[in-house]
């Protein structure tokens, strides 16, 4: 199996874990917003969540950016916006939204499946990291200067 075959193969089981632990958690948490008994910092934390995706969504377009770990052909290398500080905004804000979700559903088993989300972005981002290296000479000195995925957090 050719490199790029057995990457996209990868990055479609990894993006496939992501979003069936996304579904688990929102149905674990989505009934206590929707009742509007979720805790006032579960709403800042989606709210949070949801405004760094957006803003890298609209930062960094669509056909530049690939859902899997592998860097799409041709994209070019986005340091504006929230990039300009941390390297992985969208896994940030879908762990926010994973916490706040977490947080208003208050079992254990939400917990477990947030670190189990956790577990597969921070897999989705070390290997995002190897294959922008190769894919993005200026990678390296990008890294250098900003952080994962909180810009106080390396």
């Amino acid at each position: 199996m050719s490199d790029d075959r057995a990457r996209h193969r990868l990055g479609s089981v990894l993006v496939a874990l992501q979003f069936g632990l996304i579904v688990l958690l929102a149905g674990m948490g989505l009934p206590t917003f929707l009742s509007g008994q979720a805790p006032t910092g579960a709403w800042v934390l989606s709210a949070f969540g949801v405004l760094v995706g957006v803003w890298a969504v609209s930062t960094n377009r669509p056909g530049n950016f690939n859902i899997r770990p592998s860097p799409r052909a041709g994209a070019s290398l986005i340091e504006l916006g929230p990039y300009r500080w941390i390297r992985h905004p969208m896994y940030t804000a879908v762990m926010a939204c994973g916490a706040s979700a977490a947080w208003a559903s208050a079992g254990w088993l939400a917990w477990l499946t947030l670190g189990a989300l956790v577990a597969v972005l921070v897999t989705k981002a070390v290997l995002e990291e190897r294959w922008m290296l190769m894919a993005h000479p200026g990678y390296a000195a990008y890294r250098q200067k900003t952080r994962w995925f909180l810009p106080w957090i390396a």
